[in-house]
């Protein structure tokens, strides 16, 4: 894997109006690593994960991705950074399968590959008995892991993730956990903001905000 961190944070400091959002932070992630965030509410992890998609913007010090700007304007970088910080925007009238196909499509083109791609990340989320229903008749929980499938079926060095284990039971967490730490050893760079212990153990670290 490459000696450049997937993410690096230097001296990143967002202030708002006189109150400090994100505090001086510093430190990296590398490829294949699974670090997580943690800290009380209100530390600065969410600001930090947006500050890495380009949505928040430092008052002082800089965020990098694979050594660069972050600038998700520019393809290459929409292309490197995957994230569930911000609601995902569905469709109404598609099925669960037919939007995670879509998103697959959407990267990896219509290839005969791209529905498996799909089932795949349906199934390790265990959502294969759901994936004919609309987000109507999802559960908060179900819909969350819809989200996560979104996510995870497109290609990505990098995935930001603001606490993936909201409105899931324990063995759903758990679940989430293992897929992230598989797909971290196969190369792929996560920072996961979490106030969950068994996402925490999963990983390879913790970044203490606050």
């Amino acid at each position: 894997m490459s000696d450049l961190p997937a993410l690096a944070a230097e001296g990143a400091t967002v202030d708002l109006d006189g109150t400090t959002l994100l505090p001086p932070t510093t430190f990296s992630v590398m490829p294949g690593e699974f670090r997580c965030l943690t800290g009380g509410n209100g530390s600065g992890k969410t600001t930090l994960l947006r500050a890495f998609l380009g949505s928040r913007r430092l008052t002082d010090g800089a965020v990098l991705v694979h050594g660069e700007p972050v600038d998700m304007t520019r393809p290459r970088h929409r292309r490197l950074v995957a994230s569930l910080v911000e609601p995902v925007p569905v469709a109404r009238d598609m099925t669960l399968r037919e939007q995670v196909t879509l998103v697959a499509a959407s990267w990896y083109g219509n290839t005969a590959t791209t529905a498996e791609r799909a089932d795949e990340i349906i199934g390790r989320l265990g959502l294969t008995p759901l994936d004919t229903r609309f987000p109507s008749q999802l559960s908060s929980g179900q819909l969350q892991l819809f989200h996560l499938a979104l996510t995870l079926v497109r290609p990505a060095d990098v995935v930001l993730l603001d606490e993936p284990e909201r409105h899931l039971d324990t063995d759903r967490v758990a679940l989430v956990g293992a897929l992230l730490a598989e797909r971290a050893r196969e190369g792929t760079a996560f920072l996961v903001a979490t106030h969950e212990p068994v996402l925490v153990k999963a990983g390879d670290g913790v970044m203490e905000l606050g």
